[in-house]
């Protein structure tokens, strides 16, 4: 969707305002779109209506399907009430559907019963539902008797509908006002990124008059009302010298804990945070042609470079030096976490802390620090909420610092992880109620430990989720609502990390559904975070696929990697390095008036091959001597441990 947070809304409007291309750029990014024509086909020598109803069909994209109500008026709140839970329905007009109501082919009608039945439809309606309807409440009472019925009869459905919506907004000029929100922060004046987020509902920033102020980056303050809450340690491991390490040994201590710190930030749905440069991107890319290369150059790699030089806010990005990993370690209970092996989750996050395992493993080969965090736990969303409203705030603020605190240790690119039984099935949760998926084609595979598909567990998870979806058809579709009621502790710090990573300008590299689901979510609360991320491989799974088309995410790679959570975007780590270290130091092509690389001396370059055995000395009978080669970096510093103990997460 283009605009999070309803599940159903009204869009009112004068004749020619434009609310029926606002309508449909609302459901833009639906996957399944029913459009519910209500209009008759009028006369067939009105070549004037006829051209109307032709340039709204010609907006329709193919893959919408349509169907008409214009027969009988009634049966438009039997679709509203038939209609599935991944459907989106973009109903116009309202207008055409009251003409059709006084139509004296349909009377005798109670017409103040069948606008009853509408609203309730629309109430109890599971499926997303966009509604146009022309607004005639501003202009003179008609003069005839059959003009005053139609504004009296559409005035009554259009206030029976607003009523049953969620959310109402009222085009004029091509300009949408909301009139009903679906939230209305409440946030002290100081922390309020703007007056256009905060006054707008949920999603509509990207509709915010042009000449408005600067974005407004919130920062961290204290508050005496939220307890301070200890920062896990961040851990830096170094490879092993020999591969004969006696098992069990960590390789590495922690190397830095930040000091407590109380938040008094306010995340809030339409925050307007930093872009990356929208002109470095396609620079870097344009200079990639002139690079002196023997072939056709890096292939669709040069999407990382893009990406980089964007972020970096430079033409010639450099290749990560800093480089963190955010492993979130939470459970969530109930049949989302069907065919996990108890306690298995706490295994792999007490292996990462002792550099153990396939992702301290990985994380150390790249030099990169890794943290482990552990999240609140999840109650089973089939039965409750996952999370309270409250656990939600702490959680995302909680997510914000994390970022916060790697953002001032210098890091350049974050690497966001997770693991915890039932993380799939929240993250397809999350998907199903964002981006309208059925939950079966989101949720992958349940793989037991001896490598056999357990589909009595794949089946538990989908009847999980689908009773999940059933119990909060009728909540509300807002970020923080989502992560309470699915989400859960990970996908809400995971949220927070990306909005806080957004905030301090450090590109994330997301690997696996979490990280994907928190972007989903982070949409509503700042579209700009998504243009942060990078995704490298799908990993062959069917939520990561999903997402990431609809966030617009382009996997780099297609390796199917299953190595859990970020140690598969660290194994292409090297290979986006490698792609930045070598778009930054190769030179101009010499026909496009670069240089040629030459040795650099007073003898010329010999043209013989060179090489040396082990026989040759130096005139005196002496073995040569060789100088050690430069280091060609800074390898990953090791130093001893910060006296501050571990520390867990507790809810603010």
């Amino acid at each position: 969707m283009s605009v999070e947070g309803w599940n159903t809304v009204l869009v009112l409007g004068g004749i020619r305002s434009g609310k029926s291309e606002f309508a449909e750029s609302l459901v833009t990014d639906a996957p399944v779109v029913r459009y519910v024509a209500t209009a008759p086909e009028g006369d067939p020598e009105d070549t004037e209506w006829a051209t109307r109803l032709a340039a709204h069909r010609a907006r329709r994209p193919g893959s919408w399907t349509t169907e008409e109500t214009s027969a009988d008026p009634r049966r438009l709140a039997d679709v509203l009430a038939s209609a599935e839970p991944n459907e989106t329905l973009l109903v116009d007009d309202l207008g055409g559907w009251v003409t059709v109501l006084l139509d004296p082919d349909h009377q005798p009608a109670d017409d103040v019963a069948t606008i009853a039945e509408l609203a309730d439809a629309l109430r109890t309606c599971s499926a997303r539902v966009v509604l146009v309807s022309p607004e005639v409440g501003l202009s003179l009472v008609p003069t005839t008797p059959l003009g005053r019925a139609f504004t009296d009869a559409l005035g009554a459905a259009n206030r029976a509908v607003a009523d049953a919506c969620d959310a109402v907004v009222l085009v004029v000029a091509g300009q949408p006002v909301w009139l009903k929100p679906v939230a209305t922060p409440a946030a002290p004046a100081a922390a309020t990124p703007n007056a256009t987020a905060a006054s707008a509902p949920a999603g509509t920033a990207a509709f915010a008059p042009a000449g408005t102020a600067a974005p407004v980056v919130p920062t961290l303050a204290d508050a005496e009302d939220i307890p301070e809450v200890q920062l896990p340690d961040v851990l830096t491991h170094t490879p092993p010298v020999a591969p004969a390490q006696e098992p069990g040994n960590p390789w590495a201590a922690p190397t830095m804990a930040l000091p407590m710190v109380a938040t008094g930030l306010v995340i809030q749905p339409g925050m307007e945070l930093p872009m990356p440069d929208e002109y470095a991107g396609p620079q870097a890319v344009d200079r990639l042609a002139t690079l002196d290369v023997p072939g056709a150059g890096l292939g669709v790699l040069d999407r990382v470079v893009g990406f980089a030089a964007a972020t970096q806010g430079t033409s010639t990005p450099q290749a990560w030096g800093s480089v963190r990993v955010l492993l979130l370690h939470g459970d969530h209970a109930g049949g989302g976490s069907a065919g996990a092996v108890a306690g298995e989750s706490a295994r792999r996050a007490a292996q990462a802390r002792a550099g153990q395992g396939a992702l301290a493993r990985l994380a150390a080969e790249n030099g990169a620090s890794l943290q482990v965090v552990d999240v609140p736990a999840s109650a089973a969303m089939e039965d409750e909420p996952a999370l309270t409203l409250d656990q939600v705030e702490s959680a995302l603020r909680y997510g914000w610092r994390l970022a916060e605190q790697a953002a001032d240790a210098g890091v350049r690119l974050l690497v966001l992880g997770a693991c915890g039984a039932g993380t799939e099935a929240a993250a397809a949760a999350v998907l199903a109620a964002t981006a309208g998926a059925e939950p079966p084609t989101v949720l992958g595979r349940v793989i037991t430990d001896s490598g056999e598909i357990d589909d009595a567990a794949w089946m538990v998870r989908c009847a999980a989720v689908r009773d999940a979806l059933h119990r909060t058809r009728r909540s509300s579709r807002g970020a923080k609502d989502i992560l309470a009621e699915l989400g859960g502790g990970d996908v809400a710090v995971a949220t927070g990390v990306l909005l806080g990573a957004t905030a301090r300008r450090v590109p994330v590299l997301l690997d696996g559904p979490v990280g994907v689901a928190a972007g989903m979510v982070s949409r509503d609360l700042a579209g700009q975070a998504r243009h942060w991320c990078l995704l490298a491989d799908h990993g062959g799974h069917p939520a990561v696929r999903l997402a990431a088309d609809v966030l617009g995410l382009t996997p780099l790679l297609d390796l199917r990697l299953d190595l859990g959570e970020g140690a598969n975007a660290l194994v292409a780590l090297p290979l986006l390095r490698s792609v930045l270290a070598l778009s930054a130091a190769l030179p101009v092509h010499p026909s496009l008036g670069g240089g040629d690389e030459a040795p650099t001396g007073d003898e010329p370059a010999s043209t013989e091959p060179s090489h040396l055995d082990a026989s040759d000395t130096d005139p005196d009978g002496t073995e040569p001597d060789f100088a050690e080669p430069e280091p060609a970096g800074p390898g990953p510093a090791s130093t001893g441990a910060d006296d501050q103990p571990a520390s867990g997460w507790r809810a603010g």
